[in-house]
């Protein structure tokens, strides 16, 4: 699908990057997607060198890879790769919610609850995108309450790297045609946090990054009975 044509603007660079980003992060742009500078380009209406520029600042971050042949590509992750991300998503991500759950104000818990009726209405509408992005804001409230602007951008660097294996899990679960999974841990934190039960809710958040985990270890397993 082309991407949309930019306005002129002197943050050319900024806007190319923030254009592929989005579409990443999206899903538009899947794991393994040659990143072709002509063709982006052409569908944004720019020069190739912002272009080739904001490719270099993704893989910097992470989101894409250069390969033999075959050039940039959005970077995929072996089994192993996701365990490493999901391992370090553990260490960062328990840390902030113990930090943060009791520290979150009333208007921090009624942002919460929109979030989590936003994220209902998500998977309603089958948008696991949605879905995650109404996610991610909704943790990020806990995670910012902690007061570590450093320990929030790192948690959301991994996010932003495991993104698309998050997008194809919420799909498979929209897909089983039993989406409440999806809402199980998030209903559970919010309850821990309004009970002011910190170290439930630091449990909690371990226990649903164990869930993630497992699911890749048993498509470990899956793929090697096949």
């Amino acid at each position: 699908m082309p991407l949309p044509k930019l306005e002129p603007s002197t943050r050319v660079g900024d806007q190319v990057f923030e254009a592929i980003h989005a579409a990443i992060i999206s899903g538009e742009l899947p794991a393994g997607h040659r990143l072709r500078i002509r063709d982006l380009a052409a569908d944004l209406g720019t020069s190739v060198m912002p272009v080739r520029e904001a490719i270099a600042r993704l893989q910097e971050i992470g989101l894409a890879e250069s390969l033999p042949y075959r050039g940039a590509v959005v970077k995929d992750f072996s089994y192993q790769e996701l365990l490493d991300l999901y391992a370090a998503r553990s260490l960062l991500e328990v840390e902030a919610t113990v930090l943060g759950a009791g520290r979150v104000s009333p208007d921090d818990v009624a942002r919460m609850r929109d979030e989590l009726a936003a994220m209902d209405a998500a998977l309603v509408q089958s948008d696991a995108v949605g879905y995650l992005d109404r996610d991610e804001d909704f943790l990020a409230i806990v995670y910012a309450a902690a007061g570590n602007r450093v320990l929030l951008e790192m948690i959301r660097m991994l996010w932003n790297r495991c993104r698309a294996y998050k997008v194809v899990g919420a799909e498979r679960e929209l897909e089983s045609g039993d989406p409440s999974p999806l809402l199980q841990y998030q209903k559970s934190l919010l309850d821990a946090i309004e009970s002011g039960d910190v170290e439930l809710a630091g449990r909690i958040t371990a226990q649903s990054l164990e869930a993630a985990t497992e699911r890749i270890r048993a498509g470990v397993r899956d793929s090697a009975a096949n």
